[in-house]
């Protein structure tokens, strides 16, 4: 959808305030019209008639139409503005995280960020349907967009964006008064419409000139804001590293390097402002002093009255008014250039979904012909049901990209993978997530407690007649179960609340949030789990004790291995290589081979 499109469903999400917007400033428009003939022809009848006439009692009424339409307007400005955000950002949201992974990912140049701040590409919450997420510090975030300038567009544009509802009407209405001024020179005198007209081709100049110039500086000046939150959000998921290399000056110099671009893309809008009302400024007296030139020459020619002099005089100014349409057009087009930000992630087709049950077997996972870029081939590897397979491989080989294509996170170029016969993109996203799990090196989690971080929504549910303490039960010593499994359930009794304390108020090292992130994996309920080096941060005796576990589940495993005793305690090695497989056999069959053995080197 382009920006115009999106500006236009942000005005149909401003709704019934919307609406109300549109009548009131309406409402405001026509009094602000009709308040120069009703003047003058109260001043005609005061003339006329002495102190008897009615007109002046018109005046005041439409006084107070403007008054209220003022009020009401004021109100409906600020609501709609609230519901085109609320739905534009909840929209913006919902197709970020629908896109997931699948869309790509940005890596910095050379895999690294500041100070040597690692960079991957991350499986983002449609893994969490399953078994969890990871975000690493430092990562990006789908589709190919840095996550500072992500949370610019969702925060700072959709804010812009919502300000379409009443920009557009409000750009609408402030044309009314100007074209009913000049429609009422016509009325009052042929000879006064002329004159006004003549002004008209450097009016519309101007707001041309101003309309370009803004949208083209208000596109410049968000796009830099983006980048100043990009590197912001990168230098704080690395601050412990930036603190150690002693560099926070240099990412400070860093952060802040395009601050006089954005000041001058800021100061740059005020000067089209600035310059636009200047030019009507100086089009505003000249208009009414030729108007009124020709309107003094008709009354000394009797073909005008003084009310009527009053009102040429008054709708030349109208006319000429150009103020409120430069304001409503200037948010017009940040709103526009607001969407334009938005458009590119809005615009991507979320990967699409079969309606596959799970399917019955042992949990076999094929790849066959799989390519992706940029490192996997034509590569062919079959997973049997209920092994533990391990992957290896020098670093940059893919391994990580094998696990994400495992599980559909990431979406081949080319080939397809296969669950006991059945093409993952044949399956319903629901069957896909309860059928796969992962457990990831630095997990993310999601829930209001732990307990609920583990389960995920993945613990078995309970029995119908169950309720209550009964029901809550279930969940709770699933929970244990795994954590136990994980050797997670010792530290989770010492925190504040054990298996009730909110995970953002626990104190948790990395091998401990690791250790949370393989409870969820055994908590989840599907035929598949996938491991990407998620016992990376785990002690010896811990992780050989994880090891043992994993040995004896009957579940199929995939397993990223970057140690030699995680390889040797699978049933078969992975030896990814040249982006294929280049061996798939037990390791103590590979450990001859020497240029194997230089992988753990």
């Amino acid at each position: 959808m382009t920006a115009s499109g999106l500006v236009i469903r942000a005005v149909r999400d401003g709704g019934a305030w919307a609406s109300l917007l549109a009548v009131t400033s309406l409402v405001r428009a026509g009094a602000e019209t009709l308040l120069p003939a009703v003047l003058g022809l109260a001043v005609d009848g005061v003339l006329r008639d002495g102190g008897t006439s009615t007109w002046p009692l018109a005046y005041a009424a439409l006084v107070a139409a403007a008054t209220a339409g003022d009020v009401l307007t004021e109100l409906a400005i600020g609501t709609s503005a609230a519901a085109a955000t609320a739905r534009m950002r909840h929209r913006f949201v919902r197709r970020l995280l629908a896109l997931g992974p699948s869309a790509g990912t940005r890596r910095s140049p050379g895999g690294e960020g500041p100070c040597g701040v690692a960079r991957r590409a991350s499986p983002t919450v449609r893994a969490a349907g399953g078994s969890g997420d990871e975000s690493t510090r430092g990562a990006h975030t789908s589709p190919g967009l840095a996550a500072g300038d992500v949370t610019s567009r969702a925060v700072t544009a959709t804010a812009d964006t919502g300000l379409a509802p009443s920009a557009v009407v409000l750009a609408i209405t402030a044309v009314l008064p100007p074209v009913g001024g000049m429609i009422a020179l016509l009325l009052l005198d042929p000879w006064l419409a002329l004159t006004f007209a003549l002004g008209l081709p450097v009016i519309f100049a101007v707001l041309t000139a101003f309309v370009r110039d803004t949208s083209a500086i208000v596109g410049r000046y968000l796009a830099v804001q983006g980048v100043i939150a990009a590197r912001l959000v990168e230098a704080l998921a690395g601050n412990r590293t930036v603190a150690a290399a002693g560099t926070a000056d240099r990412e400070i110099t860093r952060i802040l390097a395009p601050l006089p671009e954005l000041a001058e893309h800021g100061h740059a809008t005020w000067r089209v402002q600035a310059a636009t009302a200047g030019r009507g400024t100086l089009a505003l007296p000249l208009l009414q002093i030729a108007v009124l030139a020709v309107a003094g020459w008709e009354v000394a020619a009797g073909r005008l009255t003084a009310g009527g002099l009053l009102a040429a005089t008054q709708y030349a100014g109208l006319g000429a008014d150009i103020g409120p349409v430069i304001t409503q057009l200037g948010r017009l087009a940040r709103a526009r250039a607001g969407a334009a930000r938005l458009a590119p992630v809005l615009d991507r087709e979320p990967p699409a979904y079969g309606t596959a049950s799970p399917p019955e077997g042992p949990g076999r996972l094929e790849f066959r012909g799989v390519s992706a870029a940029p490192v996997l081939d034509g590569l062919d590897l079959t997973v049997p049901g209920g092994r533990a397979v391990a992957v290896v491989g020098r670093s940059g080989s893919g391994k990580s990209l094998l696990a994400a294509l495992a599980g559909r996170l990431a979406e081949p170029d080319a080939g397809e993978v296969l669950l006991d016969g059945v093409p993952l993109r044949d399956l319903s996203r629901t069957a896909l997530r309860r059928a796969i799990g992962y457990a990831f090196a630095r997990p993310v989690l999601f829930g209001a407690t732990i307990a609920e971080a583990i389960t995920g929504g993945t613990a078995p549910a309970p029995p119908a007649d169950r309720s209550g303490a009964a029901a809550e039960a279930v969940p709770a010593a699933c929970a244990m179960r795994a954590a136990c499994a994980a050797q997670a359930d010792g530290f989770i009794r010492r925190l504040p609340a054990g298996y009730g304390t909110p995970p953002d108020a626990a104190p948790l090292s990395g091998g401990e949030l690791q250790r949370l992130g393989l409870a969820r994996a055994f908590a989840h309920p599907g035929t598949v789990l996938v491991l990407d080096d998620a016992t990376s941060s785990l002690d010896t005796v811990t992780e050989m004790r994880i090891g043992d576990i994993l040995t004896r589940d009957p579940r199929t495993r995939l397993i990223i291995a970057h140690r030699v005793t995680t390889a040797a305690r699978a049933d078969l090695v992975a030896w990814l290589d040249g982006g294929r497989i280049r061996a798939c056999a037990p390791h103590r069959e590979l450990w001859a081979d020497p240029e194997y053995r230089a992988v753990f080197r």
